[in-house]
């Protein structure tokens, strides 16, 4: 088993290409060039005629950015340089599937418990049933992820996941179902994400390695957006046809689909982290492990406010459709569709991009914050729905690099309780914020609900950009005339040259 790289995570991630390098990454690096087994897809494809870093480098075809973690990468691949990687196929060619039950379920689920009820409350206790788990336990999910193999740990998940579909459709088809057994099977689907969620993102460094890894993530997230188009769509024809319990049963066949692609992956080549032995105290070494890398705790707080205040799109919108603009169950869609395809869009634009940047990170927020803020002033349907779309590309950007770059940083026995904390910040602050920004919407109206959420971003974005330029001793340089490829603004080292640093310490 190839040694990942990503374990030197003592290396910061750099917010300029002026960052020194650290002994940690030129270590990296040199891990990053020695030959690695013939058939290991983590250099690029699985593909008999692959080379090692070392031979690409000879016929120049390497550069020298550094990851997070300080280890060597290749020149982004193209858009879908990961799918050459034979397991990460079979992996993405379930998830197309099963992500597309995924929306077909969720929406028969709330159509199923508006037909039971007549109450949108009782939509939300079923949303907030659902949520609540992922809220109390998120990081016990995270730690189950770190000690048992993931790829076994996921077909566990994703088979129960598949027979509470099955469940729920037979209950359904059958006429015998009650508002009570939705919320107890939302419930259980709670529980088991709980542990889904984590070793899902986890498990993708283990499929194609630290090179691919953002292009990996990015695609996951085109995939996710890809049915969230589809999905919905088809529900709505299978239930005006034949009813919600048969959008359920499609929902527990789809789940077949990935556990094939799961058992069908060659094993040899895959790059499986050591489950840890199960001891006590791991929770706090994983909470523990991230307070003291700024790097690791900064964007985790940033996901934290902009997951909590900044995403809660489902209220905002139903307000801006029938309080704002004055517009029908079509026109509310729309705006749906117009998030879903500036989501796509970003996610597929961040495939496109190599290794993920912090102040890429925080620049997607802060771009997400400030165009929330100006679509709370959109004078029209139209501008707002464009609006949207752009809202869409940077959010999802932000969310693939926080992704990504928490992963590269982070060592990879820690990985399972990094991204369960990720996970928790980001989707389990949904049953705070939702009820906060749900009253200011109520109280003064969708306009000023929505400039609240954005200036919160915002304001987060940039707290969290200069404190980790702090931390990494940098500062802003605001240059008026950049110059041919040049930057107005870029975080450069607080001293000029290197001969200076002494000088700096004397003083």
């Amino acid at each position: 088993m190839t040694p990942p790289v990503a374990a030197s995570a003592a290396a910061r991630t750099r917010f300029d290409d002026t960052t020194t390098e650290t002994p940690a990454a030129a270590a990296a690096d040199a891990d990053a060039q020695a030959p690695a087994p013939s058939g290991l897809p983590g250099n690029g494809d699985d593909d008999p005629d692959e080379r090692t870093a070392a031979h690409r480098a000879a016929q120049g075809r390497t550069h020298a950015a550094s990851s997070p973690t300080g280890a060597r990468f290749t020149r982004p691949g193209g858009m879908f340089s990961s799918l050459r990687v034979r397991n990460y196929r079979y992996y993405f060619a379930g998830q197309v599937v099963s992500n597309t039950g995924t929306w077909m379920q969720r929406i028969a689920q709330d159509w199923l418990v508006l037909s039971l009820t007549g109450s949108p409350l009782a939509v939300g206790i079923t949303t907030a049933m659902q949520f609540l788990p992922m809220l109390l336990l998120g990081l016990f999910g995270g730690v189950l992820a770190d000690r048992m193999p993931k790829r076994r740990l996921l077909i566990y998940t994703q088979g129960a996941m598949g027979l509470l579909a099955a469940g729920l459709a037979v209950l359904t088809v059958g006429g015998v179902v009650t508002p009570y057994y939705v919320y107890g099977f939302a419930l259980l689907l709670g529980l088991v994400t709980v542990v889904d969620n984590p070793t899902r993102q986890a498990f993708v460094s283990e499929m194609v390695g630290p090179k691919d890894l953002a292009n990996a993530v990015s695609l996951n997230a085109a995939n996710f957006q890809t049915a969230r188009l589809v999905g919905p769509a088809v529900a709505g024809l299978l239930i005006a046809a034949v009813g919600s319990g048969w959008a359920f049963a499609v929902n527990a066949l789809s789940f077949a689909a990935v556990i094939g692609g799961l058992l069908a992956m060659r094993e040899s080549e895959l790059r499986p982290t050591e489950p840890i032995a199960r001891e006590k105290g791991q929770l706090k070494e994983g909470l523990r492990y991230v307070k003291e890398r700024p790097e690791l705790l900064w964007p985790m707080v940033l996901a934290g406010f902009i997951g909590t205040f900044g995403f809660n799109f489902p209220t905002l919108l139903s307000g801006f459709a029938y309080d704002t603009f004055k517009v029908g169950a079509g026109e509310y869609g729309l705006l749906n569709t117009a998030m879903a395809v500036g989501s796509l869009t970003g996610a597929l634009l961040a495939a496109r991009r190599g290794a993920p940047r912090l102040r890429r990170l925080v620049g997607a927020a802060l771009g997400f914050g400030a165009l929330e803020v100006v679509a709370a002033f959109a004078p029209d349907y139209w501008t707002f729905a464009l609006l949207l779309m752009m809202i869409g590309v940077f959010g999802l950007s932000f969310n693939t690099s926080v992704n990504s770059a928490l992963q590269l940083a982070t060592d990879p026995a820690m990985r399972g309780r990094v991204m369960g904390l990720l996970v928790l910040v980001f989707t389990g602050g949904t049953p705070i914020g939702a009820p906060v920004v749900g009253w200011v919407t109520a109280s003064y109206g969708p306009r000023p609900g929505l400039l609240a959420c954005g200036l919160v971003s915002a304001l987060a974005a940039g707290v969290v950009g200069l404190v980790l330029a702090r931390s990494a001793d940098l500062r802003v340089r605001f240059d008026l005339h950049p110059g041919r490829g040049g930057r107005m603004v870029a975080f450069v080292p607080r001293t000029a040259a290197a001969g200076k640093v002494g000088l700096a310490t004397a003083c």
